[in-house]
């Protein structure tokens, strides 16, 4: 066994202990107060008499900024030109105005579509040039290997062909 080996229970006891003193800690201030004022079990509670208080009444919005009383959704930006104009113009205007924004960016939209997709083309286009000189150059490699079978399987011949012409004439090889 080694050193760093520990006992099943150790992990246990120390898991409960973590446990109880979480809940400990989580109900332990409701408990104290608990015991402090005591149980009500089923007894009703006494309630507080009701409070007396010399209050003023709430104040309003004209008695706390008379001037924000004044102002309506009319007056709203009545200083600002760019703001004045754009609220005189009519619905109908305003929906143009919108129709027109959405057709430039569907418009802009659209060219970069186009410009992606010419891209993808020209980019697709150029592997299928490369893939085709990579077919090309493996067919030449084809051949030339099967022209190299073929052209040792002819010197194997010749080979063996002088070697027994050797041996006829009394060569003992190596």
């Amino acid at each position: 066994m080694t050193g760093g080996s520990r006992r099943p229970g150790s992990c246990l006891r120390w898991l409960i202990t973590f446990a109880v003193v979480t809940a400990l800690c989580v109900s332990g201030p409701s408990l104290y107060w608990k015991f402090k004022k005591g149980f009500n079990f089923g007894r009703p509670v006494p309630s507080c008499p009701l409070c007396v208080c010399d209050c003023p009444p709430p104040l309003s919005l004209l008695q706390i900024a008379p001037g924000l009383a004044n102002l309506s959704v009319a007056d709203c930006g009545s200083n600002d030109p760019d703001l004045k104009a754009e609220m005189e113009k009519q619905f109908v205007d305003l929906l143009t105005e919108e129709m027109k924004l959405r057709e430039a960016v569907a418009a802009e939209h659209d060219q970069h579509m186009n410009v992606t997709l010419a891209e993808a083309r020209r980019v697709a286009s150029q592997y299928q040039r490369e893939a085709e000189k990579c077919n090309a150059a493996t067919e030449t490699c084809e051949e030339a290997r099967e022209r190299a079978v073929a052209l040792l399987a002819k010197e194997k011949k010749l080979t063996s062909l002088w070697e027994r012409r050797a041996r006829k004439f009394g060569w003992e090889g190596e």
